[in-house]
């Protein structure tokens, strides 16, 4: 039959192949990124069986390879070790190579075997999975045949090339390259858009390599990571359990002094420590500056956020030239600048004791309350009720 047994049209056809690709996008974020690659939850045997049965048969994907490579990407992220950063390589290259940038790296086996331990080693992964992944994709093309006939092949195409297209190329491209930012890492990760649907949640890149071991990727209470609803659903019907989900500040407005739980709890929440300093303090302290500037002090002003909050080893040569050029000319700007390194630096000081770092910080509070400057002061206030104790009733 022409149209296949389902007798779809072509237009029906494509409906279909979009909604077996979404199948595939779900099995790689939930399965091979969250499960596997970050032990972020459990999944049960005959899910994980069905995700890695799927992957076989339209990626042709290695669990092993696949995860091995991510890990990688992690422990090197931006560097020339990294398999697949625009920053290093370019992003024409990763947009356009990124899937032959995976393989470069997945044919590696130093890398998979430091970077694949924990990844599925049982008799069908060695004897089909992994030596015949080629009859997978081919299993993939006669069953789309014999689904929707000569439109099968159009089907086909489209699951082919969607991981490679829009996982390898956009999320480690445009991931790495263009977006928005949450939060202030070491790397350069973005989150393209704030509603994770066509790649399952991975838009959401500078979230999840802020908190890598997180189920969830969302962070915002107006992101939405469509990976973790996904995660809920199986989860109630006992077929997924979540391990670890990015911890939320408790702040308990009763807390009047900087102690011992108020260190433990900046450092374990720092980058939301950060965020917060950015929108509640930086930028206060901007917009207040902008409307006292004139001429052509305000057009570098209105870029400045950006510069501000950019961590350190991000900024080039003539983002620093800008920079310094807006904080010689804002002395308001230069002081919470300077603040906001010396809070970042209290928690790279790893080989401080915590008394010393908890004098530290309450050094640190006590300046920022004397500065006179009230974007400062405020956030103090907000600093000390940060706690890891449950807030009292």
């Amino acid at each position: 039959m022409m149209n296949g047994i389902t007798g779809f049209s072509l237009g029906q056809s494509l409906l279909a192949a979009l909604a077996l690709t979404h199948v595939t996008i779900a099995a790689v974020t939930v399965y091979l990124h969250r499960h596997q690659a970050h032990r972020a939850l459990d999944l049960h045997p005959a899910v994980g069986h069905f995700f890695r049965f799927w992957l076989w048969l339209t990626t042709g994907m290695v669990t092993k390879e696949w995860v091995a490579v991510h890990r990688k990407h992690h422990a090197r992220c931006e560097t020339e070790e990294d398999p697949h950063s625009p920053q290093v390589r370019g992003i024409r290259k990763v947009l356009l190579e990124g899937s032959e940038l995976y393989k470069a790296a997945a044919a590696d086996r130093a890398l998979l075997e430091k970077y694949g331990h924990g990844t599925p080693d049982d008799w069908i992964e060695r004897r089909l999975y992994t030596p015949h992944n080629v009859l997978g994709i081919t299993s993939m093309l006669l069953l789309d045949l014999f689904l929707f006939g000569i439109a099968g092949v159009a089907v086909w195409g489209i699951q082919m090339l969607w991981i490679p297209v829009f996982a390898a190329g956009v999320i480690n491209g445009l991931g790495h390259w263009w977006g928005y930012r949450n939060y202030e890492v070491p790397d350069a990760s973005t989150n393209i858009v704030p509603w994770g649907i066509l790649i399952g949640g991975e838009e959401l890149h500078n979230n999840h390599h802020t908190f890598a071991s997180s189920a969830k990727l969302s962070s915002k209470w107006w992101e939405f990571d469509i990976g973790w609803l996904y995660i809920r659903l199986l989860g109630l019907f006992r077929l997924a359990r979540v391990r670890r989900v990015a911890a939320r500040p408790r702040l308990d407005p009763g807390k009047s002094a900087v102690d011992m739980d108020t260190l433990t709890a900046i450092i374990g929440n720092r980058f939301q420590v950060m965020s917060r300093y950015g929108r509640d303090v930086l930028r206060r302290v901007q917009r207040d500056e902008m409307r006292r500037a004139a001429g052509a002090a305000r057009p570098l002003l209105r870029k400045a956020h950006r510069l501000l909050m950019r961590d350190e080893s991000l900024i080039d040569e003539r983002d620093q030239r800008r920079l310094e050029s807006i904080l010689s000319d804002s002395q308001t700007l230069e002081t919470v600048y300077r603040f906001k390194q010396r809070l970042q630096a209290l928690w790279r000081r790893s080989a401080d004791s915590n008394e010393h770092l908890l004098h530290a910080l309450q050094e640190w509070c006590r300046q920022a309350e004397a500065s006179g400057i009230h974007a400062l002061q405020d956030f103090v206030r907000v600093l000390r009720s940060y706690s890891m104790q449950p807030v009292p009733a």
